[in-house]
């Protein structure tokens, strides 16, 4: 069974924001129409409401939206050098939060912890088709 599509309004409707949000997130490239009505009206995959949840989750940990945009728009092959550069500055701030005074051991506590929620959140993103 195929899904129905969303007009603007139910897509901001269903995802909790303003359809001039949803007007921006589609100007920015962080969501497009899967089509168009006869009447020239935009028409969105249900699956946009999650896509809008997600982009909104990523700038709460204050990644920005032009970011967020490339980050969408780029097709990566292969992950792998990009986790070993995680992998690598993990280990790098570990050994810091490990030498660290205890003030800068708070510091280094909240970055890691930031790190794991921006980990955690990309993780979540689906693949491209």
């Amino acid at each position: 069974m195929t899904e129905v599509l969303l007009k603007i309004g139910e897509l901001a409707a269903r995802a909790g924001v303003s359809i001039r949000t949803v007007d921006y997130y589609t100007s920015l490239g962080l969501i497009s129409p899967a089509q168009r009505t006869a009447g020239n009206y935009r028409l969105y995959e249900p699956g946009d409401v999650e896509r809008i949840h997600l982009v909104q989750r990523l700038e709460v940990q204050g990644v920005p939206l032009d970011e967020i945009a490339t980050a969408f728009n780029t097709r990566q092959a292969d992950v792998g050098p990009i986790l070993d550069r995680i992998d690598e500055d993990l280990r790098a701030l570990q050994a810091a939060a490990e030498s660290a005074s205890p003030e800068a051991h708070g510091v280094l506590a909240a970055i890691a912890t930031r790190v794991h929620s921006l980990i955690t959140l990309a993780l979540e993103i689906p693949p491209l088709p």
